[in-house]
């Protein structure tokens, strides 16, 4: 039987979401092949901590230089160009990495696969907004778990890579065939579905550039980067401090810190599954505003037990309540800025400047007051959410 018109537009927008879920996939798994190769990365290449620390750094201050730029260009017609070619730089950017023998060819790599990233992955998540206006929170929920995903089977890769002897370079140069295969499928694809109307788009980057700067003005849309930020303390922040916490405050093993990462990952992942189908039946800031309001409340809890098993269940507990922040601001975000999904990107990442000082300032804080103490700013995370989401 001969599919319609319509039949056959449904057909496509599946097949594209389907794409573009695969590529945040493939993009975590990256990452959590990373965290995992470190270790065997400083060991192998003999770097001194210095290094790592540029290593992680350099590249990401250039891709932040540089992604505001492509989310402007993405907005005014040249979309395409920039996610194939980010997806290609992504592909060279993991042989390199694959092959590094030095620091000099590491910390190459590394330069290339952020900004590559940024364009291949954050374009892509924009576009995936595009195909349905109307469902922002609903597939920001999607994205969010190919990402859970993708953390969880990122170091179940790189483990079988040392089983097969390969060690962490195998890993890196299967996930570079891997993206090999995705921009063949992508590169007859039609990504221009997804994209706004010609006639809508800015006529060049001047344009964009004050249609960003526009949206700046607007009480909405830093409402909502503002709360993505304070989000942020709940989910990435505390997940690089919680191993330390465990080892430094609590007195665990690090087999036992470990442990703890592996519980908020696992029981994140599950409340990633289960927002999908109640995202359908719940106001997303309905939910949101009961989640914040009980995350308020245990995560005091969580830094007051002495017991480690008490704060695994509590920890546990965070990691599923927290699941939809990220999502649901963002889809809110692409709703406030209909047709400017490239400009979110930009936005994005000029407000990530600041999202970025949290990490060091609790660092800092650490430092001179004690972990323990500093634990307690994150804390500002939930009352940020509650006064936004209610004000």
């Amino acid at each position: 039987m001969p599919l319609t018109g319509r039949n056959k537009t449904v057909g496509t927008v599946m097949g594209m979401t389907i794409i573009f879920l695969t590529i945040e996939l493939l993009d975590e798994l990256v990452g959590g092949v990373l965290v995992g190769a470190w270790p065997l990365i400083s060991q192998d290449l003999q770097l001194s901590y210095g290094q790592v620390g540029l290593a992680m750094t350099l590249p990401n201050i250039i891709a932040n230089i540089i992604e505001p730029i492509i989310g402007i260009w993405g907005d005014i017609g040249h979309r395409r160009f920039f996610i194939i070619g980010g997806g290609i730089g992504f592909a060279i950017a993991l042989f390199l990495l694959s092959m590094s023998k030095d620091f000099v060819t590491l910390l190459a790599g590394f330069i290339l696969f952020a900004p590559s990233s940024g364009s291949f992955v954050n374009l892509c998540q924009a576009t995936l907004m595009d195909l349905d206006p109307t469902r922002h929170e609903q597939n920001m929920a999607r994205w969010v778990l190919a990402g859970s995903l993708g953390n969880v089977l990122g170091p179940l890769i790189l483990v079988g890579a040392i089983a097969l002897h390969q060690s962490w370079r195998g890993a890196f140069f299967l996930l570079a065939l891997l993206t090999d295969l995705l921009l063949v499928r992508l590169w007859n694809a039609p990504i221009t579905l997804a994209t706004i109307p010609h006639e809508e788009q800015p006529n060049s980057f001047k344009d964009g550039l004050f249609n960003a700067i526009t949206a700046l003005r607007r009480p909405s849309i830093l409402r909502w980067l503002t709360l993505l930020q304070f989000s942020d303390l709940m989910l990435d922040v505390l997940a690089g401090f919680v191993a330390l916490y465990f080892v430094n405050v609590v007195g665990t093993s690090t087999a036992q810190a470990s442990l703890a990462i592996a519980v908020w990952l696992g029981i994140g992942l599950l409340g990633d599954i289960l927002l999908i189908p109640l995202l359908e039946r719940v106001r997303g800031l309905s939910y949101l505003r009961v989640s914040a309001g009980l995350v308020l409340g245990l995560y005091p809890a969580f830094l007051l037990v002495p017991h480690p098993v008490i704060k695994f269940a509590i920890l546990g507990c965070l990691g599923f309540l927290n699941a939809g922040w990220y999502s649901i601001l963002q889809g809110q975000l692409y709703t406030a800025m209909p047709k400017q999904s490239g400009t979110v990107m930009t936005l994005n990442n000029l407000f990530g400047w600041i999202g970025s000082l949290a990490p060091l300032g609790l660092g800092l804080m650490a430092q001179y007051a004690g972990l323990e103490s500093a634990m307690w700013l994150l804390i500002a995370s939930p009352i940020a959410l509650l006064i936004g989401l209610f004000w």
